[in-house]
């Protein structure tokens, strides 16, 4: 099934702590239906030093969010997405706001 978010993505929080804070899509688990998105969501992990890590410390990461609490954004607001056919047998990813093309899922065979 067709996500309509992908990796790269500029999204924006729709719900949650985080209601309103945009950033970047860093990876999908399609899975869990979760996304870790840049600078959201952060939690600090406390690592004990060990043979490998001598050092130790605190390591700030991004937690997952569920997947149906991000939109993308067109023009700074959430969008909904619409898949399109073109053609040509081209898939491409649409805003719903202002139909601007947000990237290609498959090229046309031939």
């Amino acid at each position: 099934m067709a996500r309509h978010v992908c990796k790269g993505d500029t999204v924006i929080i729709t719900s949650g702590d985080f209601k309103g804070q945009t950033g970047e899509i860093l990876r999908v688990d399609t899975k869990h239906d979760r996304v870790f998105v840049k600078g959201v969501n952060l939690i600090t992990k406390h690592v004990k030093p060990t043979r490998v890590a001598p050092q130790g410390g605190i390591i700030t990461r991004e937690a997952p969010l569920h997947i149906s609490k991000v939109s993308p954004v067109a023009d700074g607001k959430p969008t909904r997405v619409r898949f399109v056919k073109k053609a040509d047998g081209s898939k491409v990813r649409v805003a719903a706001r202002g139909g601007r093309e947000l990237s290609t899922l498959r090229t046309a065979s031939k």
